[in-house]
């Protein structure tokens, strides 16, 4: 089985985005795999999660049976997680059930912090910036959480979500959860006057904070400020890696010649068969298991590496 066949071999969410980025598929046949991510698969378990009041697993940013006294632990499995992986999904937003869900979210959820509506965000940005990122896909106001960001930066540029506690040089984690809500706000077009140009220079600097650290390197010595955003890993949640990091700067359609290191270390991870295998697992309870194990060949990480380095290896226009 080739490559291509063996990415088709899935779920809806997979296939639709294979054939339209890789197959050359009619827009009819993408329209139509596309609309099966809100009913069958994935998509449609993940939709049939959320409980009446509007949240998945009781719960906003870690679950409702989360013990706050307890140490903290990641998990997967609550609203802010499901939207980011619903978007991953590519669930199409205008689809019935897509409206439904997220109305419940604006209607319904509030952040344990002070309790602001959902998609007006909280402190933490790389939290503000992946709630950006939800409203622009699923169509709705993300001028608070905008403004919120882009008047957050540390004098670096860009961010870090332990600021609020003494942190004073940014985190590629937090920043590349930043520039992809002020890219993704950007690109709706509803932004206007200040509010657009100060989301555009917050989208400049925090660019430029990866930029100029090639995406996984020490801006002070050069070296690989941590091994692990060198491993690749899928789902990304909160954390950077030079995939994700390739992946922004291909749907702002920026190509820079500091991102050429990343590339060919993405490029050089292929196996024989041309496919990526998961190199790096983000721990924690979550809804489903998509049947990539660490060291093995992923279909997502094949699908995302693919899309990245056809963008990358095209002749500039």
């Amino acid at each position: 089985m080739d490559t291509i066949e063996w990415l088709l071999d899935s779920d809806p969410s997979i296939r639709w985005q294979v054939l339209r980025d890789l197959a050359g598929a009619s827009d009819e046949t993408v329209t139509a795999e596309r609309d099966r991510v809100a009913t069958e698969g994935w998509g449609a378990h993940l939709l049939n999660l959320q409980g009446p009041d509007g949240t998945w697993d009781g719960g906003v940013y870690r679950p409702g049976w989360a013990q706050e006294d307890r140490p903290f632990f990641d998990a997967w499995t609550a609203t802010h997680f499901v939207l980011q992986q619903l978007i991953a999904f590519g669930l199409d937003p205008q689809h019935p059930r897509a409206i439904e869900a997220v109305s419940h979210v604006r209607d319904h959820v509030r952040w344990d912090h002070a309790g602001e509506p959902y998609f007006d965000g909280e402190t933490e940005p790389c939290i503000n910036g992946m709630v950006l990122s939800a409203a622009a896909y699923f169509g709705l106001d993300g001028s608070h959480v905008a403004g919120t960001l882009a008047a957050d930066r540390l004098a670096d540029g860009a961010w870090n979500c332990w600021a609020g506690y003494g942190a004073r040089v940014s985190s590629f984690h937090s920043t590349i959860c930043a520039v992809e809500g002020l890219a993704a706000w950007l690109a709706t077009g509803l932004a206007e006057g200040a509010s657009a140009e100060a989301t555009a220079d917050a989208l400049r600097t925090g660019e430029e904070y990866l930029l100029e650290r090639r995406l996984f390197r020490r801006l002070s010595t050069g070296a690989v400020a941590d091994p692990r955003m060198t491993l690749l890993s899928n789902p990304v949640r909160w954390f950077h890696d030079i995939l994700r990091g390739l992946e922004h700067f291909r749907s702002v359609g920026r190509r820079d010649p500091r991102l050429q290191e990343a590339a060919e270390l993405l490029r050089s991870k292929a196996d024989a068969d041309g496919r990526w295998n998961l190199e790096n697992r983000h721990e924690g309870p979550t809804w489903m298991d998509f049947g990539d194990n660490e060291g093995m060949p992923s279909r997502w990480l094949t699908l995302r590496a693919l899309r990245v380095l056809r963008w990358w290896d095209a002749a500039p226009e």
